[in-house]
């Protein structure tokens, strides 16, 4: 018999980045962000990170986690990191 893995620890399905475009949270509409290492999409307006099965994002509230004050201050430090770190390389 094989063993199921949670979600977190299953190997990521490709996602075709594109699709992004087109997707909004759908709660608050704004973009969301791919979130690559853990199959997510994260709405920072909702602070919900809502799982990608199988290549396919589930937006739905019922199915999304909430995302920890930790979690929302890493991703702003890291988004000012990336933000700072694009002016400095020119």
């Amino acid at each position: 018999m094989s063993e199921t893995k949670p979600d977190s620890q299953k190997e990521p399905v490709p996602f075709d980045p594109r699709v992004m475009q087109m997707l909004v949270c759908p709660l608050t509409k704004t973009q969301l962000e791919l979130d690559k290492e853990r199959c997510e999409l994260i709405s920072h307006a909702a602070r919900l990170a809502f799982p990608i099965r199988k290549g396919i994002p589930l937006l739905y509230v019922g199915e999304a986690r909430h995302l920890t004050d930790e979690e929302v201050n890493a991703r702003r430090h890291r988004a000012h990191e990336g933000e700072t770190g694009d002016m400095s390389a020119e």
